[in-house]
């Protein structure tokens, strides 16, 4: 994986820690759906020290919550250091700029860019879809706005340029699969200085993209981090497997949740997988470390974190 300190594009933490070749630890703090920032702040105490930088949803399965730009404000007033998830669902490309110079101006430094869930699983499925540009066009006009000083028109940017860390995320376990590692070198060719992967329950083909990935020699061009999430009970190892798009959730998973829920233990086993699978990528080649998505259960990133032997994080 790249492993330097030269080079520093935005002077994050995150990007300063993957450089020096650590292996890093983000988590998810979703903005609430209403305007009480108290809900942030009691989230930020929970995550504190337990990873090294933290993605702020932007309106999460369509679904309208806080402004990710605003919440990451609040995080940063907390001593956490955000990654702004922008998303190309509700906002065109005037829009996106505009919310990019001002996030920056705000103190933002890592931004993950993606093309956003569709409206129509929202609970405002009649709202218009914008997607005016995909992940891929984002990830290069962001990059064109930091290392070209131009907006995605052409005109010159004659003030301070946004410095952000550059992130997206890839599925490794969409169809077809065959096609997922060259999306990735897509992403990369854009701009992408890391990569949050969709959470991996099937390690077995998450190791089969990695070494198509490695073959390829992408994690020497970006760094790639492993998503994965503690399940709460057999049915959301259900609907996962059934009803989530692009998830793989292996009849194991979901038959040990069967089990461990119907003798009320449906939490402690989730958490058991869930490190199982930390484990085993973290000696997977090209991994330069995890994502942990805990929707809604921040109380389970310390423990994960923790027994996983990732605490304390490292400073750099």
């Amino acid at each position: 994986m790249v492993e330097n300190s030269s080079g520093i594009k935005s002077g994050s933490n995150l990007e300063k820690l993957l450089r020096s070749g650590q292996f890093a630890v983000t988590a998810e703090l979703g903005p609430p759906r209403g305007a009480d920032r108290s809900a942030i702040e009691k989230k930020a105490g929970i995550l504190k020290g337990y990873g090294d930088a933290f993605n702020i949803t932007d309106c999460q399965t369509a679904v309208v919550r806080m402004s990710s730009i605003a919440a990451s404000r609040i995080v940063l007033d907390a001593g956490l250091e955000p990654i702004i998830q922008m998303t190309c669902r509700d906002r065109n490309r005037i829009a996106i700029q505009s919310d990019l110079l001002g996030a920056a101006a705000l103190g933002a430094k890592n931004l993950l860019c993606l093309t956003g869930d569709h409206q129509k699983f929202g609970d405002h499925p009649m709202a218009k879809g914008v997607f005016d540009i995909d992940s891929i066009q984002l990830i290069h006009m962001v990059k064109t706005l930091r290392d070209g000083k131009k907006f995605q028109g052409g005109q010159e940017l004659k003030a301070s340029e946004p410095k952000f860390f550059i992130g997206a995320a890839e599925n490794p376990f969409a169809d077809p699969f065959k096609f997922r590692a060259i999306r990735l070198a897509k992403k990369i060719a854009a701009g992408a200085d890391f990569i949050q992967t969709q959470i991996i329950y099937n390690t077995k083909k998450f190791k089969e993209w990695m070494k198509i990935v490695t073959d390829m020699g992408l994690h020497e061009k970006t760094f790639i981090l492993a998503g994965v999430a503690p399940l709460k009970s057999a049915g959301m190892a259900k609907h996962m497997k059934h009803n989530v798009p692009g998830m793989d959730v292996s009849d194991e998973v979901v038959n040990r949740m069967t089990v461990a829920s119907a003798a009320k233990k449906g939490k402690e086993e989730g958490m058991k997988i869930c490190l199982e699978v930390i484990e085993q990528v973290r000696e997977v080649k090209g991994v330069a470390g995890v994502h942990i998505m805990a929707v809604e259960w921040e109380e389970a990133v310390p423990e994960i974190v923790r027994q996983a032997g990732l605490y304390p994080r490292p400073v750099v």
